[in-house]
């Protein structure tokens, strides 16, 4: 498909959603999100029900225009069409990156991971938009045992994909980080814990913007 990723994107987990009322935070965060300039999040939720999820991917949904938001659901290719999401991401234990798109179509952004110290075997064949790679950086947000690569490790990834893949560089990335990190050769950086764990995530989300565009 032909799309044009931002410089940067959140990634909403759901550890930062609270249990009571969690619906009408999910109405307020996602149209500030989208008045803050959002045009693509994804929504990661590893721990909750099939019907929370579903009841999430309704509500940023309806308050995040499609026209305007593209919306990517983690690991699950099954509630995809349900949800009215655009595409997923998709990790190993989850289904292959050839089986989301067969499943999905041409018209869903698909994506995966490709690596950390380097590239998968056989990484860039797969049939997707984007790539992602890391940690950069230590992380809280997501549990995972692969040592951080820093702006040099990016480098490296860059070096390995070429100039015309997309590279979502993700773990641990601030503010601060995230310029050495673009200038290292990530096309995009995917941010959880710098944007939603701050007292405003839309505005925080707007400094990014302001910065990195």
């Amino acid at each position: 498909m032909t799309f044009s990723f931002p410089k940067v994107y959140p990634i909403l987990d759901s550890s930062v959603i609270p249990g009571k009322g969690r619906a009408e935070f999910l109405r307020r965060l996602g149209s500030e999100l989208a008045q803050a300039g959002v045009t693509l999040l994804e929504y990661r939720n590893k721990t909750g029900s099939e019907a929370e999820l579903l009841a999430d991917a309704a509500i940023l949904r309806a308050v995040q225009p499609a026209r305007k938001v593209k919306l990517i659901l983690d690991d699950r290719v099954d509630l995809v069409e349900y949800a009215g999401f655009d595409g997923v991401h998709v990790d190993a234990g989850d289904v292959t990156p050839a089986e989301a798109r067969r499943r999905l179509g041409p018209d869903k952004i698909v994506g995966t991971y490709g690596g950390t110290e380097a590239l998968l075997p056989g990484i860039l064949k797969e049939p997707v938009d984007y790539f992602s790679i890391g940690p950069v950086f230590p992380t809280t947000t997501k549990q995972t045992t692969k040592e951080p690569i820093g702006a040099e490790g990016v480098r490296r990834l860059r070096e390995a994909a070429g100039p015309n893949v997309v590279l979502v560089a993700v773990g641990g990335i601030t503010l601060k980080t995230a310029p050495a990190v673009l200038a290292a050769g990530a096309s995009v950086v995917g941010v959880s814990a710098a944007i939603f764990r701050t007292a405003d995530a839309a505005a925080e989300f707007g400094r990014w913007v302001r910065v990195l565009t």
